[in-house]
């Protein structure tokens, strides 16, 4: 069973463990760095305000009592726009509905704020997430897309509200 919690502050410790898993499985799929949040970045103080930043939306999803997933819906660039980040599934959950669930959370919730599309970028070689992403009615744009620490750039992607 697939549970979503909406996570502040206070459940840093289980976000940073999935950020940190994310960051390791999946080291090209992100913007950041896991060297980025660890030694000196890696600081409860810092945890705490990535989950507190104003406007976001962030969710760990949980499967069998066991998080497996997390994702942020954050205003980008307007409040008319939200952009999904920080999108990962352990992999031993995926294929399990999870990452379907993560999506469609933050797009009920941008809806819920008034938000005309949902944003993404995604590395361009990531089929599985792009498949993901596709399925859940996101379609690639000529939109540049910010590079990714590998040196590629991102494929950007929306999703009409």
């Amino acid at each position: 069973m697939i549970e979503m919690t909406v996570v502040g502050p206070d459940d840093w410790p289980t976000w940073r463990q999935l950020r940190l898993a994310a960051l390791t499985e999946a080291p090209a799929a992100f913007g950041a760095r896991l060297a980025d949040w660890q030694g000196d970045g890696d600081t409860e103080q810092r945890w705490r305000e990535r989950l507190a930043i104003p406007g976001s939306h962030n969710l760990v999803a949980s499967l069998d009592g066991r998080p497996a997933g997390m994702a942020s819906g954050v205003t980008w660039p307007t409040a008319t726009e939200v952009a999904l980040t920080s999108m990962w599934v352990r992999p031993d959950a995926r294929g399990r509905g999870v990452g379907d669930r993560l999506v469609d959370e933050v797009a009920r919730w941008a809806k819920e704020r008034g938000a005309h599309r949902v944003g993404l970028g995604v590395a361009p070689d990531n089929a599985a997430a792009i498949a993901l992403y596709r399925r859940s009615g996101f379609v690639p744009s000529d939109v540049p897309g910010k590079v990714l620490p590998d040196g590629v750039r991102a494929q950007v992607m929306f999703r009409q509200l």
